[in-house]
């Protein structure tokens, strides 16, 4: 069942049906009736809804993190940083949101004159926003900032795999958006099909590369764009020249945070034969600093469900295991675990692993490392530790990957200043900050002429033109 709900309804919006039960291609018709009217084409419009949807992040907070820690075992700071600090996005584009919308004037051909070139952005119409388990508050709140910025509506399909941050995501945008604006439907595999057999104008999926074909084959259908926000074999190269005890302590965070489910947790480590005995002493510290006994540890999460621990207990067997390898069904427990001597066409070097498992795998040259990376499809992000500008640089320019952090983890995906989004098997498109404005507009062109006079140029009869013709294109 679909459950839309009607609660306050933000300045400026039509009032919604009162239904709890309503189809989704009513919904979707009733988003374009809404859209169709032009309120959404106002920028203080879209800065009201933003600061709403902030306020209501704020008033939620605590069911936010409730939820989280129901549906992942999340500790509060974690949440709070990577789901409630959703909240640091919308404040950058409010700030920049006015100069965003503004049309743009361009240059125009000598040919042309007099004329002048200008580029509106302009909003899609009604998009979907389909979200995934790991993260399942942040990574619909977050595409929906940028759907709001541009003047969309908007139809939210969370993860069931995480009932209870979907139900608290339900019921946070029932109370502050009217369901003509934004909605929200919950439900398993058959919403799914439901939401994707509609018409959209943009769809925006996170979620795993089989998904996310299934999307894109459900797009075509009705020749719907898409953003692809995917993942892959994230690989974290490590060079000789690093300051050990930090790299060791960013690569162990990165990794076990969330219990290793982020899209871009370093996934495989390829460290230089020679710094990799001190790494590994040193990532042991850390995982000893950071946890102490993770199966009691507050600060360490769970699996998010009995699937996915059977899939990731059966990869412990693929090497020699340093550090973890305990496994606690009952809770869906795996501690953080790295494993040392493992073969490359292991499996668990040869699908993402999306879990507490950190295989590693040593090389004597880079060439060796950059070979068996561009090997495999290209990867969400790519993690490079070292010193050495021309080891960066090396690896930067014959690799590919839809993002880069040297000497960290994880952190690129924070400013909202820099795009995020996969290549490739790891994604379509980009989000955050002006990249998120960016996918949910258009930017239609426009060249206004005007009556001054009319150089008859162009006009027949052509006799005797032509080489001042090729003397315009020259």
């Amino acid at each position: 069942m679909v459950q839309v709900t009607t609660n306050v309804i933000p300045t400026g919006t039509t009032t919604g049906p009162d239904s709890s039960t309503d189809s989704i291609s009513a919904i979707v018709h009733r988003q374009r009736t809404f859209f169709a009217t032009g309120q959404t084409q106002s920028v203080e419009f879209r800065l009201t809804q933003l600061k709403a949807l902030k306020q209501a992040i704020l008033d939620h907070e605590a069911a936010i993190l409730e939820a989280l820690k129901a549906d992942l075992h999340k500790p509060e700071l974690e949440a709070y940083l990577t789901e409630i600090g959703v909240i640091k996005e919308i404040n950058y584009v409010i700030k920049h949101l006015r100069a965003w919308a503004k049309p743009k004037s361009v240059a125009v051909p000598l040919d042309q004159f007099p004329a002048r070139g200008r580029i509106y952005p302009e909003p899609l119409g009604v998009v979907l926003i389909i979200g995934p388990w790991n993260y399942p508050f942040q990574l619909m709140i977050a595409p929906l900032v940028g759907a709001i910025a541009a003047g969309n509506c908007a139809l939210l399909k969370p993860s069931e795999l995480a009932p209870q941050t979907s139900r608290i995501l339900a019921q946070l945008i029932a109370q502050t958006f009217d369901p003509t604006y934004i909605a929200v439907v919950e439900g398993g595999m058959e919403v799914s099909q439901a939401v994707l057999a509609e018409k959209f104008d943009h769809i925006f999926f996170t979620g795993g590369t089989a998904i996310g074909k299934i999307v894109m084959r459900a797009a075509a259908n009705h020749l719907t764009p898409v953003t692809l926000e995917l993942g892959g074999k994230s690989p974290c190269i490590v060079d000789s020249d690093i300051q050990v005890e930090y790299a060791a302590r960013r690569i162990v965070w990165g990794k076990f945070l969330n219990a290793g489910q982020t899209c871009i947790a370093p996934d495989y480590l390829l460290v230089d034969r020679r710094i990799k005995p001190a790494l590994l002493t040193a990532m042991q510290t850390a995982v000893q600093e950071f946890y102490g006994d993770p199966a009691q540890s507050p600060d360490y999460g769970r699996i998010i469900n009995d699937r996915h621990f059977t899939r990731l207990a059966h990869l412990l067997n693929d090497g020699k295991i340093l550090v973890g390898g305990q496994t606690n069904p009952d809770e869906r427990y795996i501690a953080p675990t790295i494993l040392d001597s493992v073969p490359l066409d292991a499996t668990v070097m040869q699908e993402e692993i999306f879990g507490p498992i950190l295989p590693v795998i040593e090389y004597d040259q880079i060439e060796e490392a950059i070979a068996l990376v561009t090997a495999k499809p290209k990867p969400l992000a790519l993690y490079i530790f070292s010193r050495n500008k021309q080891f960066q640089d090396r690896i930067l320019a014959q690799t590919s990957s839809g993002g880069v952090c040297i000497n960290d983890t994880i952190m690129h995906i924070a400013p909202s200043s820099l795009p995020f989004g996969g290549v490739g098997d790891s994604g379509i498109g980009s989000y955050h900050g002006k990249a998120s404005f960016d996918t949910f507009s258009h930017y239609k062109s426009v060249l206004v002429k005007n009556f001054w006079f009319d150089l008859k140029w162009r006009y027949a009869p052509y006799a005797g033109k032509l080489e001042l013709f090729k003397r315009l294109i020259d």
